[in-house]
């Protein structure tokens, strides 16, 4: 009889770690994956590009501010890939690796809430059903058209001395 509980009570254990094993290996969600990186869409006569961005954020309005600031950021420090229409890459700006380092101050201030970056990223360019949403948890990632101002961008950075003048000759 204590043979026969024994043997139970494994059998329980055994299937209740099974349980937990098979609970622990459920499907496994990499957030790399959405981690897409930019690209450009089109280029505008007036030096502004159209990027799609996809960001992760709470809600729609957190989503259209964090995509606009990251798509100023991929123009200044990364660039940004080459779409499928046959609009080229973009190189960044900015080509020193550290340059946000050197210029720490005036990076926060640039893209604090609110901050100069706003002048040079805008949603004009978006059109409707080019917003997608999908939910991940308590997070919604969304693809974003976002319109940058790289020419007026790249004068701004001259005039402040983040990068030098480019064709700048002293007579």
């Amino acid at each position: 009889m204590q043979d026969s509980n024994m043997k139970k009570i494994a059998i329980v254990l055994f299937i209740g770690m099974v349980a937990i094993l098979m609970v622990g290996c459920g499907r496994y969600r990499s957030q790399a994956s959405y981690e897409m990186p930019s690209q450009v869409l089109s280029a505008n006569y007036d030096g502004s590009y159209v990027i799609r961005v996809r960001i992760r954020a709470r809600n729609g309005a957190i989503a259209f501010t964090d995509g606009q600031r990251k798509a100023v950021k991929e123009v200044l420090f990364d660039g940004v890939a080459a779409g499928s229409n046959g609009i080229e890459a973009l190189k960044p700006i900015c080509f020193d690796k550290n340059i946000q380092a050197k210029h720490e101050d005036y990076f926060n201030a640039f893209f604090s809430d609110g901050g100069d970056w706003t002048k040079y990223a805008s949603l004009k360019d978006k059109r409707t059903g080019t917003t997608k949403y999908e939910r991940d948890g308590k997070q919604m990632v969304e693809t974003v058209v976002v319109t940058v101002n790289r020419s007026e961008l790249k004068k701004r950075m001259q005039e402040d001395g983040i990068i030098p003048a480019q064709n700048m000759y002293e007579l």
